[in-house]
């Protein structure tokens, strides 16, 4: 008499929405976890309708960036109801990109504080939320603004990785917000590096000032990385490029975290003097080349223990 085989339900698992299906695949590989995807269908009013694999494992991980974020957002809230509603005991959401982080005060009368409004959204839904270097300014822990466990992951070392061949390259921050990671980048990659000072005249146009550098430091450079979170109009990174390039640079690449990249912005780059631009794994681009979901998967690991 033969007996059925037992399945034994994972006491883990990957969920993600098909636009994260490459990180979150890669995420489940670093971290052993088994993964499963969030089925979306649209209403023809807009309205989504999800589902998610059922029964879910006591602990969930949703996996999906939030850039383009207002319908995204709204759809990650109901897959955390829905994991619930399947069994999942706790909820944690890996957010690669986190938005509205730079609304951190009320600028002008009449404006929200959406950094807050959003954090409270994301902690009263979920467990933990876990994210790759979010803009934050006035913050100093993730945990201020998203109630409850959040924690934000440096990416610094997956750059730094990629840098460690980079001989004879100075490392350039654009502005004096990024000076702790660029900082955190080249002491792990062993290179030299400078933070410029910005001055934002639009939403599309900035100055950019990097210090003279002495006559010794710069004939122990021809080849400048522009390091920076985001890039969205391209315009942060064409300035310093210039900059870099009157400073004595021969060539200029440029290397970011998020790669919103609107339209127009490579272009806008590359006519700066910019000979490549690549970017992390965040949000899917074609400048992707350095992953980050090993980093997550530690993170991952440290909650099993």
């Amino acid at each position: 008499m033969s007996r059925r085989p037992v399945r034994i339900r994972p006491v883990a698992m990957v969920h993600y929405f098909p636009d994260a299906r490459s990180f979150a695949l890669g995420l489940a590989r670093a971290a052993g976890l088994a993964s499963a995807p969030v089925r979306v269908h649209i209403f023809p009013d807009g309205e989504s309708l999800l589902h998610v694999r059922a029964p879910a494992p006591p602990r969930a991980v949703l996996v999906r960036s939030l850039h383009d974020p207002n319908a995204r957002i709204v759809e990650t809230l109901l897959a955390a109801d829905a994991l619930r509603r399947a069994g999942a005991r706790r909820v944690t959401l890996v957010a690669p990109y986190l938005p509205y982080m730079r609304q951190d005060d009320v600028f002008a009368a009449g404006e929200p504080v959406s950094q807050r409004v959003i954090g409270s959204l994301l902690g009263e839904r979920f467990d933990r939320v876990i994210t790759i270097e979010p803009h934050l300014h006035r913050a100093r822990r993730l945990g201020d603004v998203v109630p409850g466990r959040a924690r934000a992951i440096s990416a610094a070392p997956a750059v730094a990785a990629h840098l460690e061949d980079a001989r004879g390259c100075l490392l350039a921050g654009p502005d004096e917000e990024s000076a702790r990671w660029t900082r955190a980048i080249a002491r792990a990659a062993g290179l030299p590096w400078v933070v410029g000072r910005k001055t934002r005249t639009s939403d599309h146009s900035v100055r950019i000032d990097f210090p003279d550098l002495p006559g010794a430091a710069r004939r122990a450079w021809r080849r400048a990385v522009i390091v920076d979170d985001i890039a969205s109009s391209g315009a942060t990174l064409a300035a310093a490029a210039r900059a870099l390039r009157k400073a004595g640079a021969a060539t200029v690449d440029a290397i970011v975290v998020h790669a919103i990249f609107a339209p127009g912005a490579l272009g806008r780059c590359r006519a700066a003097g910019i000979r490549r631009v690549l970017s992390t794994d965040t949000i899917p681009h074609a400048t992707n080349a350095i992953p980050v979901a090993p980093l997550v998967a530690r993170v991952l690991a440290g909650d099993a223990a």
